[in-house]
C-alpha cells in the first residue's frame, strides 16, 4: 500500500476516533481533514462512513457488559423496552436518510456547509446551556417512548453534515429532561444502530467503487478509530459528570471560523 494513503488513513482513523461522541461533529472533521489531506472523492466518502464502524465498535466494546445483558435478555421486559426506545429513536434519522441519502452527499457534503453548520450548532449549545432545565431522568432504563422519540427527532438534525449526532441528541437529551451523563450515555447506544445502518446502506451503495487493494486503507482507518475511540469514551463520560458543554460550542465556533477563511476565498 502506499505509505502516504497510509498515513492519511491513520490521520483519518483519529479524527473520526476523536469527534465521534463529541459534540463536534465527526462527519463535518473528517470532510473538512479530507479536504486537507486531498482525500475527497467518492472511495474517501465510503471510508469516512465505513471507519465510523470503528468508533461504534469502540463504544460497543466499552458498554460489552451492557450490550450483552441486552442481547441475551431480550425475553425480559426490561431489556425489551429499553431496546424499544432504541428503536423509537433511531426510526426518524433512519427514515429521512433513506428520502434523503442522494441529495445529502451531492450537495451537503462540503467544507463551506460544514463550517456554517458547525457555527450555528455552537450557537444553539450555548443558547441550550443557558436554558432553566429541570433534570427528571437520571438513568437511561427511565426513558419514556415520548423521551426517545424527542431525542430521535433532533438526531434527524445530524443529517445535515457538521451539525454532529452525538452534539443533536446530547442536546436534545437535555432539552428532553435527562442529565447530563444520561443524555450521554444514551446518545452512545443511539449510535450503534444508527452509525451500523449508515455504514452499511453506504457499502451496499457504493461496493462497486471498492477493491480488494481497498482492504487495507479501510482496515487501518478501522482499527486507529476503534482504539482512539475507546479512549475518548471513557474520558468524554468523566468530563461530562463534572462540566457542561460550553467549551465545546466556542470550539465550534471558532473551528467554523478557521474553516470558512480558509476555504471560503477557493469557492
Amino acid at each position: 500500500m502506499d505509505l502516504i494513503l497510509l498515513l492519511k488513513a491513520v490521520l483519518l482513523g483519529i479524527v473520526e476516533g476523536l469527534t465521534e461522541f463529541l459534540p463536534v461533529s465527526s462527519t463535518g472533521h473528517l470532510i473538512i481533514a479530507g479536504d486537507l489531506l486531498d482525500f475527497k472523492d467518492e472511495k474517501a466518502k465510503t471510508f469516512d462512513i465505513f471507519i465510523q464502524l470503528g468508533s461504534i465498535l469502540g463504544v460497543m466494546w466499552y458498554y460489552r457488559r451492557k450490550v450483552t445483558d441486552l442481547l441475551l435478555g431480550l425475553h425480559r421486559r426490561h431489556e425489551q423496552r429499553f431496546v424499544g426506545n432504541l428503536l423509537i429513536a433511531f426510526l426518524p434519522a433512519a427514515i429521512l436518510g433513506l428520502l434523503l441519502y442522494p441529495y445529502i452527499k451531492r450537495y451537503l457534503f462540503s467544507p463551506i456547509t460544514v463550517a456554517a453548520a458547525l457555527i450555528v450548532g455552537g450557537f444553539i449549545i450555548l443558547l441550550i446551556e443557558k436554558l432553566p432545565r429541570r433534570e427528571r431522568v437520571t438513568s437511561m432504563d427511565a426513558l419514556t417512548p415520548a423521551d426517545a422519540f424527542k431525542i430521535g427527532v433532533a438526531q434527524a438534525f445530524s443529517l445535515f453534515p457538521g451539525v454532529s449526532r452525538a452534539g443533536a441528541t446530547i442536546m436534545g437529551g437535555l432539552l428532553t429532561g435527562l442529565n447530563r451523563t444520561t443524555a450521554t450515555e444514551f446518545s452512545f447506544f443511539l449510535a450503534m444502530p444508527t452509525m451500523f445502518a449508515a455504514t452499511l446502506y453506504d457499502l451496499l451503495k457504493n461496493i462497486d467503487k471498492l477493491t480488494l487493494a481497498d482492504s487495507g486503507l479501510f482496515a487501518t482507518g478501522f482499527i486507529v478509530a476503534f482504539l482512539v475511540a475507546l479512549v475518548v469514551v471513557k474520558t468524554f463520560l468523566i468530563y461530562v459528570a463534572r462540566h457542561n458543554f460550553v467549551p465545546f460550542a466556542w470550539y465550534r465556533i471558532g473551528f467554523g471560523l478557521l474553516v470558512l477563511g480558509y476555504f471560503w476565498p477557493k469557492q
